[in-house]
């Protein structure tokens, strides 16, 4: 079974990351994706904010997933760069993340992401850009 079938049958079983952090797939469909996630005090720096690298891995995993949606069978991926502009903090809540894909060429795709507060404010948290190479899995 491929990752986006074993994704809709049960996502905690395919993806152990989102497991780990209470990951929640919202959708995915061609090119784009969402995810979210309830944010946990163990998840807070020092000083009682989210970590910045929470922010990323969210972010990387919406666009990887938006990746996901369109390569061939024999194709994976793999990041090649990854930049993140935080905007705002978050303590607490539910954050959702998007990824989708800029442009995909023969060898390398270039996606966008960005974090939101899954309020009604919706307010963008973080924006992420990322270049991921395709690889042939063979």
């Amino acid at each position: 079974m491929d990752y986006l079938s074993r994704l809709k049958e049960d996502s905690n079983e395919a993806n152990p990351f989102f497991r780990m952090m209470g990951v929640d797939v919202i959708s995915f469909e061609e090119g784009h994706a969402e995810l979210s996630m309830e944010i946990q005090p163990t998840m807070h720096n020092g000083v009682g904010w989210l970590q910045g690298g929470i922010f990323v891995a969210l972010a990387d995993e919406a666009m990887a997933l938006a990746l996901y949606t369109v390569l061939e069978k024999d194709e994976g991926i793999a990041t090649i760069s990854e930049s993140t502009s935080f905007l705002r903090g978050a303590r607490d809540g539910r954050i959702i993340a998007r990824g989708w894909i800029v442009r995909r060429g023969r060898r390398v795709a270039f996606t966008e992401g960005e974090v939101r507060r899954g309020d009604e404010s919706g307010e963008v948290l973080a924006r992420t850009t990322a270049s991921f190479a395709l690889v042939s899995k063979r």
